[in-house]
């Protein structure tokens, strides 16, 4: 999809009218709306980072090239306005939009594998979070100063600067947790890590959840080297590592059961459940579509020896991701590509999302890919965790109760957010998720086996 044609690559400076982007079945909203927000990003600090409320443009300058780069999943009006905003700090800014995606195609049970597992070099065939290679080699080629492309994951090392572009609709860019107050939330962010880090060395983590997880792992000193990605004194803010990252340790314990009906990208499926012993994926129920697919890739990879583990066999578990935002909402129409999908709202303070499979874009995954061999990792979702931190002399933090960040209780927390306004409200969840049998009326049991039918049916 392309304004005007550019060797091949799609170039836009104007802005549509809204008649226009009505034609074309996209969402809009009144350009006025979103200025605000996006005159705040546009003075907000780059973190090359793609969680909400770390995302800033603020080391633009007058003449600097800016390329702005989305897919056909995106409401028009979001880039429009971040470009506007960086325009009127005297930025040259062009867009770029990729005939990718299919924004009313709704979700089915497999999307999540389609977009997330591969067996050939990712370049080949980018996932759907990572950024399009060939955009990141048109930036570096035409000179661009900054490039704002990607919904999600690691941003890779460029010789430019490279931020994201996380909000696909106006409804996602117009919630709070856009500009939600930087200070504040880093102190969130430390408040839940500090347990982790400072004194979870030799202690163990349990982790259960109303949906029906219970899982057990020792955090053992090899781990606290500073070698792993976000799992250092230096945390990834917004997506906290609750579990090492690759590699995993001979002696990993990580032992029980993760359970839920959510993932990233696919439609809600009837309750999943996998079993771990040794820190590996050893039995995969339920899930429908989903957990068939799951199923026949732990078959697949069983025999296979990925240098990031210590034995045969690709699910792993490493990421126990923490998101740390409480004014995250899920979003409308949550049944269509066009929302993101459940992966919107795995940025909420409190939320869990837990990963199976290798680190993305990790030196195992380039190893995979060039052998042609199976890598990616795969999600669930976790709504209502608990998550306790028991140090190696027995003292027990509890960092989430039952899908509350503890740090949001936090003193040194709350007299932080007065400097912005009402600390009850800024440290408030704005949405909750609600299910039957855990935060409202209803069987539990029977929404487990069709979570579609209330998720869908019915305003969540």
């Amino acid at each position: 999809m392309c304004d005007t044609a550019d060797e091949g690559v799609g170039m836009s400076d104007a802005i549509p009218r809204e008649a226009e982007l009505r034609n074309r079945g996209l969402r809009s909203a009144a350009l006025s709306t979103l200025m605000p927000f996006a005159r705040q990003l546009a003075n907000s600090r780059e973190n090359r980072d793609s969680h909400i409320g770390f995302v800033g443009y603020n080391k633009t300058r007058p003449g600097n090239k800016v390329l702005i780069a989305i897919d056909r999943e995106y409401d028009l009006d979001v880039p429009h306005a971040v470009a506007a905003a960086l325009r009127e700090k005297g930025a040259k800014v062009d867009i770029l939009i990729a005939d990718m995606g299919d924004p009313d195609r709704l979700f089915d049970y497999t999307d999540e594998v389609e977009v997330i597992m591969r067996r050939e070099p990712w370049d080949k065939n980018p996932r759907r979070w990572e950024g399009m290679p060939y955009i990141e080699e048109f930036a570096l080629q035409r000179g661009y100063d900054l490039l704002i492309h990607g919904k999600g994951g690691p941003i890779p090392k460029t010789e430019f600067r490279y931020e994201q572009i996380p909000w696909l609709r106006a409804e996602h860019f117009l919630q709070r947790s856009t500009t939600y107050p930087l200070d504040l939330h880093l102190l969130i962010n430390k408040k839940t890590w500090d347990p982790i880090w400072d004194y979870g060395r030799g202690g163990r983590a349990r982790l259960t959840d109303a949906e029906g997880t219970d899982l057990s792992w020792t955090y053992w000193d090899e781990y606290y080297d500073g070698s792993r990605y976000g799992f250092s004194s230096t945390p990834r803010n917004g997506h906290l590592f609750g579990h090492p990252v690759p590699p995993i340790i001979a002696k990993e314990d990580a032992a029980g059961v993760v359970a839920g009906t959510t993932s990233h990208f696919s439609k809600a499926f009837p309750q999943v459940r996998v079993e771990l012993e040794g820190g590996q994926i050893v039995k995969v129920s339920g899930g429908a579509a989903y957990g068939d697919a799951w199923r026949a890739l732990l078959d697949e990879s069983k025999h296979t020896r990925y240098p990031c583990f210590p034995r045969p066999g690709l699910f792993y578990l490493w990421e126990v991701a923490i998101g740390t935002n409480p004014k995250i909402r899920r979003p409308s129409a949550i049944e269509k590509h066009c929302s993101g999908g459940f992966e919107w709202e795995r940025r909420r303070s409190g939320v869990i999302h837990m990963g199976f499979g290798t680190l993305w874009r990790s030196a195992e995954e380039k190893w995979a890919g060039e052998n042609g061999v199976l890598y990616g990792h795969l999600h669930i979702h976790l709504l209502f965790p608990t998550f306790d931190i028991m140090t190696k002399a027995g003292k027990v933090h509890t960092i989430i109760r039952a899908g509350r960040l503890t740090a949001l209780d936090d003193p040194e927390v709350r007299e932080l957010a007065k400097k912005y306004g009402d600390p009850d409200d800024l440290l408030r969840e704005d949405w909750v998720p609600q299910i039957p049998g855990i935060t409202c009326a209803g069987s539990y049991d029977e929404y487990a086996r069709d979570p579609g039918k209330w998720i869908y049916g019915a305003a969540s």
